[in-house]
């Protein structure tokens, strides 16, 4: 009976060295980027500790990693594996170079800010404040109710633009609408602010300072931002759901209201929350239109309000006496502003995952 050929013991092991070459022959050791990155950053920090400037010690540091182990995996590797790592770490760096601007605003604020992050920064005004004393209760107030009104003008404005240059726009006048949001996208907010002070310097005169005026102006600012991520996000709803609703004999505006919009929700929801990160920290339009106060005024229709922007600008600019009370409290502003930005990304992030549709698999 014939038995089946097994295979030759001369075949070669995929596991085991041929020719006495080791499997991990032309290749760095394991850990020989990491110990090289280790020594580079011990290297740096003495420098810094030296009395060498920290930029200039970051970046020959930087810079020295990557020669070192471009040159070594040349020399081991090969050129191709060579040029991957080369591009590798000039990517990283690029990216921690991005990043340390960033790392580096919200440290100084931390720092100088912290030191009025207390009870009766949080609860009370700058009315009859001596010294060091006071707060920004009444500059937080104030930021909150004129985003909330800003919020309540845009959102409403942008959605309905939105979805007439998805589902309804055609010919001229939806390009002519298109051109005037792109053209608003990019101008300055002080424009916005005065554009506002002049709207209602035609009905009240000259002079007026009120919170609705600061609200009007942010609105300018964030009605592009919401008509375009609006926009986007029905933009990437199937046709296939509108069709399906279209067999069933359903209107339009049923089918955008009951089967577009829900399914963009999440999108909206995170598009208008990043809207609202980025006019929460404007300064010269409500300088220009709302200005500032030391009283708790909380009627956007009667008189001057106080916002956080404002107020820190106003109180590093124009500080009283002790000079060091004032620098303090507006830091501290800042970082009660940076906090609310960073809350309000959060937001958005929980909305996109918690509203984001639900997909079978």
């Amino acid at each position: 009976m014939p038995t089946q050929a097994t295979s030759s013991s001369s075949e070669p092991d995929l596991y085991t060295p041929l020719n006495g070459t080791p499997l991990t022959a032309g290749q760095l050791p394991r850990h020989g980027p990491k110990l090289t990155l280790l020594f580079v950053v011990l290297a740096a920090v003495g420098l810094w500790l030296a009395g060498w400037n920290a930029a200039a010690c970051a970046i020959l540091g930087a810079f020295a990693y990557t020669l070192i182990v471009y040159t070594w995996s040349r020399m081991v590797e090969g050129p191709r594996k060579a040029t991957d790592r080369l591009v590798t770490a000039l990517v990283t760096c690029a990216f921690l170079l991005a990043l340390l601007p960033l790392i580096s605003v919200v440290a100084t604020v931390i720092a100088n800010g912290i030191a009025r992050f207390d009870v009766e920064f949080f609860t009370h005004s700058m009315r009859g404040a001596i010294g060091e004393g006071g707060g920004a209760y009444h500059a937080i107030m104030g930021t909150l109710i004129i985003t909330g009104l800003a919020t309540v003008i845009s959102v409403p404005i942008g959605m309905l633009t939105a979805i007439y240059l998805v589902e309804y726009g055609r010919g001229r006048l939806a390009k002519a609408i298109t051109f005037f949001v792109d053209v608003m996208t990019g101008i300055p907010s002080i424009v916005a602010g005065l554009f506002a002070y002049a709207l209602f310097a035609l009905f009240f005169g000259p002079g007026v300072r009120m919170g609705i005026m600061g609200a009007v102006a942010l609105s300018v600012l964030m009605i592009p931002v919401v008509v375009r991520s609006t926009e986007e996000m029905l933009k990437l709803v199937p046709n296939e759901l509108r069709e399906a609703s279209y067999a069933l004999a359903v209107p339009k505006w049923r089918t955008i209201l009951k089967v577009v919009l829900p399914t963009a929700l999440a999108g909206i929801a995170t598009g208008v929350t990043l809207a609202i990160a980025r006019v929460i920290g404007e300064t010269a339009p409500l300088l220009v239109t709302v200005g500032i106060t030391a009283s708790d005024n909380f009627d956007p229709f009667d008189g001057r309000m106080a916002t956080l922007s404002v107020f820190s600008y106003n109180s590093y600019a124009h500080p009283g006496f002790p000079a060091f009370a004032f620098t303090d409290r507006a830091w501290a502003a800042a970082l009660v502003l940076i906090i609310i930005v960073m809350v309000l990304n959060l937001i958005a992030r929980l909305i996109s995952r918690l509203f984001a549709p639900k997909t079978r698999g």
